[in-house]
């Protein structure tokens, strides 16, 4: 390891457990560090640390993301440190009480990240995107998008995670995907500016925003929304990756990670988050303009340039349809994979 130690974190439960899937109960899911192939549950990982006497912690840990992201920097630290001692074990074989202290990754269901967010603002944050979008119907470039990063708020209690089913809606006849990413705010603030706007960023993961285009098209039409055309579902996961994690490939307010979409293995869609037009530091800026954000707040880069079948075309793959799977895979952030139901 180099450095600050790294962190990436999971909302998890062991897959054998007990869960409503179509509704994504979260009733004892875990915090855990992703270390290798394992995960490391972070209340047992304490106990164990304790009654070892390898460390001593100043306060319980939390055991889940909201009271994490709540408690800040402070806590991040302590995740830190408690990686750093266990690095130093062969993980796979620590117990407590009979109860392993990590699982393996193939044995965990994950849940997105943050499973209910306090909020969720997606942007529209990608040149290439918008402009192939709005030329397929005819339409130029607004220079308003240029003036302002625009975002829209979606439904923060619809949010599933890798490997979840999403449920085509009933009413529509044209699922799309949507190749994204997005950040999640650590502390509470207002009035950001950009130059300080990365300090309240706790991680990245990848985001789906998955949609209804035919029901998008008449909400857009009246000029309000989207709103039916979006809040079914959004995918998050399948990890958050802390900023640290990928300091090699910041430059300035962006970061060199490749993109990429793939619906039955095959691959439709690439892009780098380092396109983003409006970088997720002028995001920040703009949504916390006369308005307060909060720990576990999510917000979206919108649609990199090739990164969905509207702007595609129906030529490059259909609409999805129920039994279709789709991967979204980031670098350093995993893969987000999803079968439509």
């Amino acid at each position: 390891m180099k450095g600050d130690l790294l962190l990436k974190l999971v909302t998890y439960c062991v897959k054998a457990d007990e869960l409503n899937i179509q509704t994504e109960e979260i009733a004892g899911a875990r915090l855990g560090l992703v270390s290798g192939a394992w995960i490391i549950d972070v209340g047992l990982a304490q106990r164990w640390l304790e009654i070892e006497k390898r460390l001593v912690f100043s306060h319980e840990i939390a055991t889940e993301m909201g009271q994490c992201l709540a408690r800040g920097d402070a806590e991040f630290n302590a995740l830190r440190e408690m990686e750093r001692q266990l690095a130093q074990e062969d993980i796979g074989t620590l117990q407590i009480e009979g109860e392993p202290v990590a699982i393996r990754l193939k044995e965990a269901r994950l849940f997105a990240p943050v499973p209910v967010p306090n909020s969720f603002r997606d942007f529209y944050a990608f040149e290439q995107h918008v402009k192939t979008c709005r030329h397929k119907r005819g339409l130029p470039m607004v220079p308003e998008w240029y003036e302002i990063p625009v975002f829209y708020f979606s439904n923060h209690r619809s949010i599933v995670g890798h490997e979840s089913r999403v449920k085509k809606p009933e009413y529509t006849n044209e699922l799309d995907f949507e190749l994204e990413v997005a950040c999640v705010i650590k502390k509470k603030g207002k009035n950001i500016p950009h130059e300080r706007a990365l300090e309240y960023i706790a991680g990245f993961t990848i985001l789906n925003d998955w949609s209804a285009r035919d029901e998008q098209r008449k909400e857009m039409a009246v000029g309000l929304g989207p709103a039916k055309g979006k809040d079914f579902a959004t995918s998050m996961g399948p990890y958050l990756v802390t900023p640290d994690e990928l300091e090699d490939r910041r430059s300035g307010e962006h970061w060199d990670l490749k993109m990429r979409a793939r619906i039955n293995g095959k691959e439709v869609s690439s892009g780098n988050v380092k396109s983003l037009y409006w970088s997720f530091a002028r995001m920040i800026e703009r949504a916390s303009r006369d308005c307060e954000l909060f720990p576990g707040d999510v917000i979206g880069s919108g649609t990199v340039g090739t990164g969905c079948i509207l702007e595609l075309g129906t030529d490059v793959h259909r609409y999805l349809e129920p039994g279709d799977v789709v991967e979204l895979e980031v670098e350093r952030l995993g893969i987000l994979k999803n079968l439509i139901i």
